[in-house]
């Protein structure tokens, strides 16, 4: 394969008059784009020359190449699939027990005006809106939620019955 690349360096024409001065962003523009050429070129394993002729009536570059290229094809990526971060069992048994002092027999325990309802007005007024039967399977899903969080080091992949517990173990 053999191909020309020109890049044209003439500067802007304002009524057939060439620019003294040409904006940066303009030229910025130009010397990226060769660069971008040369780069794409050497990537496809292609050889190529650049010759600059930047005096005279059409000042330009020219890059010429050739060779057979030798890119291998980009493999399409899928977007990455974040995971939900995992809930810690501490969180879980907070939740279960702010709604557990909502129900109708914890009454009596009940205060909005401790310093833990003072961080949380937006919880007491939803634990405080709900109807009892609301309460208990908020409360059952809290406490379900922390049986199968504290048990997610088990399911790792790799941990048999022998090595889940390892860490646990104190040396003698």
């Amino acid at each position: 394969m053999t191909g020309r690349y020109r890049i044209s360096m003439l500067p802007l024409l304002d009524n057939g008059i060439p620019h003294v001065y040409e904006p940066e962003k303009r030229t910025a523009h130009r010397w990226h784009l060769f660069a971008q050429t040369c780069r794409s070129l050497a990537a496809d394993g292609l050889d190529y020359s650049i010759s600059f002729a930047l005096n005279g009536d059409d000042p330009h570059i020219l890059i010429t190449a050739s060779g057979t290229m030798t890119r291998k094809p980009k493999s399409i990526r899928c977007p990455r699939q974040s995971m939900v971060p995992a809930v810690k069992p501490q969180e879980c048994a907070l939740r279960a027990q702010e709604a557990e002092w909502f129900l109708p027999e914890n009454l009596a325990r009940r205060n909005a005006n401790t310093g833990h309802w003072r961080r949380r007005p937006r919880r007491h007024d939803e634990l405080a809106a709900m109807a009892e039967e609301q309460l208990r399977a908020e409360l059952e899903y809290w406490r379900e939620l922390e049986l199968i969080s504290g048990q997610r080091e088990h399911f790792k992949p790799g941990l048999t019955d022998e090595t889940a517990y390892q860490d646990d173990e104190v040396a003698a």
